[in-house]
């Protein structure tokens, strides 16, 4: 924290006393008080989120509730969002530095420029959190996210139900995956291959198509995933798709082919638009992550560390940096499975509102599900 000291101009009278010079509009000061430290400074925290197109989360959750924590705990925050750009990332991270922030979390954009940016924290002695993806080789001081591979474990899970439930025992499979640069989208995957490893293996179901989404586009996904439903002439029963925004491409898709509904679809994050479509039945599943308990852990790392306390007693654990081979001390929070029977329980948890969810369309369908 910088801090600032302003002094008066003084004058020196012939008696000797030392008097306070005044400017317009301050007051006289004597010079014990302008000795004094500015008591009203605060720590500043720097956050820098990845875009919006990738998900709707961060402008809608993430943003508001860190902001939200910081001012809770009497923090001053710059929240800042890249918009996509790397070379933005940069330009806001070396602002936010240049500004004196005490602490920089980041979510990256991928580990190669937020590799740089922590690097740069870490020259100027700024302690740095990865704020739900991991920056391999970023050496960040902590990790706050949810336990990704398990995101993965509950979407593959949530499939197979959803196929059983259909009387699927014989399935083709498509994998819609996140970004091939976030670390994130790699644990997701992993987690549902391992939940559909015995249907595979048993030959109950077969992989038909596995494409990654560059940057999470949702326009892109919808081009890779009629590329896919062109390739397999249409023969696909489940498709494991990685997020909700890249769920609602798949399902643009599959009603223009008039067979929404008809095959399940995965997701994650919970937001309105995956909701809907759990609602509407063209979506099979989401995975709800209660971002308020996120957004209030790597606040509470962040100001302990802007005030110069030890945080480590806050992390509940540690991941591996895949690669440096180096454990970073995390916080890991448990993800939740959404289907259609308990979308309520993230409208009672707060995370959205029954006026954002249930449209005049899904009124019916909302008071089916139990929304209140």
């Amino acid at each position: 924290m910088r801090r600032s000291m302003f002094l008066g101009t003084a004058a020196v009278m012939a008696t000797g006393l030392l008097l306070a010079g005044c400017s317009s509009g301050n007051d006289n000061a004597g010079s014990d008080d302008t000795a004094s430290s500015g008591s009203g400074d605060k720590p500043s925290v720097g956050v820098i989120l990845p875009d919006t197109k990738s998900s709707a989360r961060w402008e809608t959750a993430d943003a508001p509730l860190l902001k939200a924590a910081f001012e809770a705990a009497g923090v001053d925050a710059d929240i800042q969002n890249a918009q996509g750009d790397k070379t933005q990332f940069q330009t806001i991270a070396d602002q936010m530095l240049t500004n004196g922030v005490d602490v920089l979390v980041i979510v990256n954009l991928d580990s190669g420029s937020g590799k740089a940016v922590l690097q740069k924290a870490k020259d100027q002695g700024v302690p740095t959190i990865d704020y739900d993806r991991l920056t391999l080789g970023g050496g960040a001081d902590f990790y706050v996210s949810f336990d990704n591979t398990e995101v993965g474990r509950l979407q593959g899970a949530g499939l197979q139900k959803c196929l059983d439930e259909k009387g699927k025992t014989q399935a083709k499979i498509a994998y819609l995956n996140g970004s091939p640069t976030d670390n994130n989208a790699t644990l997701f995957n992993a987690g549902a291959v391992e939940a559909l490893k015995p249907k595979m293996d048993s030959g109950d179901y077969t992989k038909v198509a596995d494409d990654a989404v560059p940057d999470w586009d949702n326009k892109q996904a919808q081009t890779i995933f009629e590329q896919q439903w062109t390739t397999t002439g249409g023969q696909i029963d489940g498709v494991l798709a990685a997020n909700d925004g890249l769920a609602n491409s798949v399902i643009n898709v599959l009603k223009k082919n008039g067979v929404n509904g008809t095959i399940p679809v995965t997701g994650q994050d919970a937001t309105d638009q995956g909701l809907q479509n759990i609602l509407a039945g063209d979506q099979c599943m989401t995975v709800y992550k209660a971002i308020k308990k996120e957004a209030d852990a790597a606040a509470g790392l962040a100001v302990a560390l802007a005030k110069g306390e030890d945080a480590s007693s806050q992390a509940t654990g540690t991941v591996e940096d895949t690669e440096t081979g180096k454990e970073v001390k995390a916080v890991l929070l448990k993800p939740e499975a959404i289907y259609f029977d308990n979308v309520k329980d993230v409208i009672a948890d707060g995370f959205t509102t029954k006026e954002k969810v249930c449209t005049a369309e899904l009124a019916a369908k909302c008071t089916e599900a139990g929304i209140s």
